[in-house]
């Protein structure tokens, strides 16, 4: 884990909502793996303790790169910083998802999930399906990167602006019945709201499907040591434990997670 002042290398509009931000990170960015995280404090803010977290949308060359929406003031003062302006970093933080798996890759995401889910996609051997989700046409990110990688893109709206009328799922169930039905075995991994993540979890159960999840929960330290983004979780052996989101995730297995 490092605390580096990073330097904004770059920063663009993505949609309305949405911001790309690039920042120049050195070995925190060469260490990072898909599914880990970076916490920043905000230029402004500095009085406040709390930091924000950010899943990591790409890293390479030093360079780390976030995918962010505008929803509050952190990330709203966020938004309005110049180029060559430091940030505070530390990351990476959590554990990452696996990359080492039998089956097809089908990545699930709703919203801003895709940021995650496009760092693994870039890292892993083979290419899948890549399934994205949102409100509206404007919540649908990064079709083109994922594109760009070899995969095949799946949209759902909750409002029929694109693709598929409702929410992720309905592409999800098409996509694991096709696979089936074509004897072929997948992993799947997501990263959204709580509603999607139980209905993959589920999914994933009645398909007999190995999942891997991205829990958002709302982190204040980001290394464990607040106990505030606590979740219930089941050993192998059935038992109940109790685990911290930031420092023994934030990425789970779907099986293992007590909703």
């Amino acid at each position: 884990m490092f605390d580096f002042l990073c330097e904004i290398k770059a920063q663009r509009v993505v949609t309305d909502d949405y911001m790309l931000i690039q920042l120049q990170a050195g070995e925190l960015a060469d260490q990072a793996r898909p599914g880990q995280f970076v916490h920043i404090r905000i230029p402004g803010l500095e009085q406040s303790c709390l930091r924000r977290p950010f899943s990591i949308f790409d890293a390479k060359a030093g360079v780390l790169s976030i995918l962010y929406k505008a929803v509050g003031r952190g990330t709203e003062m966020m938004r309005s910083l110049q180029l060559g302006r430091q940030l505070q970093v530390i990351g990476p933080l959590g554990n990452g998802f696996p990359l080492e798996f039998d089956g097809i890759p089908l990545l699930v995401a709703g919203g801003y999930g895709v940021a995650p889910l496009h760092f693994l996609a870039s890292r892993l051997q083979r290419s899948g399906v890549m399934l994205v989700g949102g409100r509206t046409s404007g919540d649908i990110l990064a079709v083109t990167e994922f594109e760009a990688l070899g995969w095949r893109v799946a949209i759902a709206t909750e409002d029929g602006s694109a693709g598929d009328k409702g929410f992720v799922t309905v592409p999800l169930v098409r996509e694991l019945a096709r696979f089936k039905a074509a004897g072929q075995g997948v992993v799947m991994f997501a990263c959204g709201p709580d509603g999607m993540l139980r209905a993959v979890a589920e999914l994933a159960h009645k398909n007999k499907v190995k999942a891997w999840l991205s829990l958002d929960k709302h982190m204040v330290c980001g290394v464990g040591a607040c106990l505030a983004c606590v979740q219930k979780l089941r050993r192998e052996d059935g038992s109940a434990w109790v685990g911290r989101v930031c420092k023994d995730g934030p990425i789970f297995e779907a099986a293992s997670i007590i909703w």
